[in-house]
This record gives structure tokens, C-alpha cells and sequence, in this order.
């Protein structure tokens, strides 16, 4: 590893932290709020619109966005994964 290892893992720590929030607001706190949350969004209620289609967006952003970023901070500390040293099924 290239840089240092303390530095990579806080933004790590950083990044996990930060999406989890975003999950927790989308998965529980617009559900506490959905009779509060009265209006149109695309032609729905939006509480409506992120019980049916808006968490499931925001969750694959939520994976697309980790994916993206890390495969990034892992360029950039030039961590690598390990060999696969396993020997194939059926040998």
C-alpha cells in the first residue's frame, strides 16, 4: 500500500458513514415523516413515490456511488486484492 494505511481507512470509515446516513434518512426517517411529506412529485404523493419507486433508486445510487468511490481510493493507495490461490473445483 502505497500512502498512508490510517488515512485510507478513515475516509473509508468516511465514505461508509456518510451512505449509511443516507440510508437511514431514506429508509426511516421519510417513512416517521410520509403524512407530513404532502405533495406532488411526479404526478404522485411523494410519500407514495418513495415508498414505490424512490428508495429503490436511492439504494442502487447508494451501491453505485460505494462501488465508484472506493475502486477510486483504492487506486489512489494502491491497494490491490490478493491472489486467488484456490484451486479450481474438481481437480
Amino acid at each position: 500500500m502505497k500512502g498512508d494505511p490510517r488515512r485510507y481507512w478513515r475516509r473509508v470509515q468516511a465514505i461508509t458513514a456518510a451512505l449509511l446516513l443516507v440510508w437511514f434518512v431514506v429508509s426511516f426517517v421519510v417513512s416517521y415523516f410520509a403524512r407530513d411529506l404532502d405533495f406532488v412529485f411526479f404526478g404522485w404523493p411523494f410519500s407514495y413515490w418513495m415508498a414505490a419507486q424512490g428508495g429503490l433508486i436511492v439504494y442502487g445510487l447508494i451501491i453505485a456511488l460505494y462501488a465508484w468511490y472506493m475502486n477510486r481510493l483504492d487506486r489512489r493507495y494502491g491497494v490491490v486484492d490478493p491472489p486467488n490461490t484456490e484451486e479450481p473445483h474438481g481437480s
